[in-house]
């Protein structure tokens, strides 16, 4: 019986040394796993780019902004044959969009007339249309500080038409004009300093409704930036006149005194930068307006 139980104790302390054993040895294989594991997580970060990186990275948060444009001004922001949206300012966002990790670009699309209102109410975040700065939006909006481009607003009538020259030969006329455009500006700025007023019609048309109207002599007259003639009257039916009502720096528009948005401005600037001193953004100008606006 002594035998017995001495050879049962030998017994239940080989069991415990066993015990002991593999459970050290499943510590030590845990530990091989999750450094084989952060061994493929170093190796797959090594083969990536830094933006890529910061696109995949989890830790990074990627904070979506919605973009307001419009589909009815050719080559600028409009739908092509197969209902893609495109243009030179889409086209831009979309290059923006690539070089700002940070953040993940949405477009929208609504009304010219609309979109300062959706900035307004928060539905889009900034605006994409060709937005002039003057000084009645600047009091309102903040606008990035790196224009993408310029232009000379002037005064477009039918291609027969010799009898306009200036605002003054407007007055009393009917000049067509988008709402809450920066060319309506000018005509009710003109209005407001003067006893003879201009009669603008307001219309939220597209282009070839513009030229159906002017060439028809529905509307004697209209005010548009010296580059868009080409692009909303491609068969030449109208004419740029007088001298230049306006120089305007072409520029993106936020709401103002929101930290948010001024960070997101100041990104924006960062990178028209970029695409200006590498040469994308001219190539994009020429591609779409036919010459270099930048």
């Amino acid at each position: 019986m002594k035998n017995v139980a001495v050879f049962s104790l030998v017994i239940a302390f080989v069991l415990v040394i066993s015990a002991c054993g593999n459970k050290n040895n499943a510590g030590s294989g845990s530990s091989n796993s999750a450094n084989a594991g952060s061994g493929k997580s170093n190796n797959t970060a090594a083969g990536v780019s830094a933006v890529d990186a910061a696109r995949t990275d989890t830790t990074q948060e990627i904070k979506k902004i919605i973009v307001g444009t419009g589909t009815a001004f050719p080559k600028v922001c409009f739908l092509d044959e197969n209902g893609k949206l495109t243009g030179f300012d889409v086209e831009l966002v979309k290059e923006i969009d690539k070089r700002l990790p940070g953040y993940e670009f949405e477009l929208q699309t609504m009304d010219f007339a609309n979109l300062l209102l959706s900035l307004d109410t928060k539905k889009i975040d900034f605006v994409a249309h060709e937005m002039e700065k003057n000084p009645e939006r600047e009091q309102k909006y903040l606008f990035n500080k790196e224009p993408y481009a310029h232009w000379k607003n002037k005064i477009v009538v039918a291609k027969d038409n010799d009898s306009i020259q200036s605002l003054d030969d407007l007055a009393g006329k009917k000049v067509l004009t988008g709402a809450t455009s920066a060319q309506a500006q000018i005509l009710e700025n003109y209005n407001k300093d003067h006893d003879k007023k201009i009669n603008i019609v307001y219309q939220n048309g597209a282009a070839n409704d513009t030229v159906s109207q002017l060439t028809t002599g529905r509307v004697d007259a209209t005010l548009a930036a010296d580059f868009s003639l080409s692009l909303i009257d491609p068969q030449g039916k109208l004419k740029t006149v007088g001298e230049p009502l306006s120089d305007a720096e072409i520029l993106f528009v936020f709401r103002k005194n929101d930290p948010d948005d001024q960070k997101l401005a100041d990104a924006i600037d960062e990178a028209i930068k970029e695409i200006k001193s590498d040469g994308t953004l001219s190539i994009l100008s020429t591609t779409w307006l036919g010459q270099d606006y930048t």
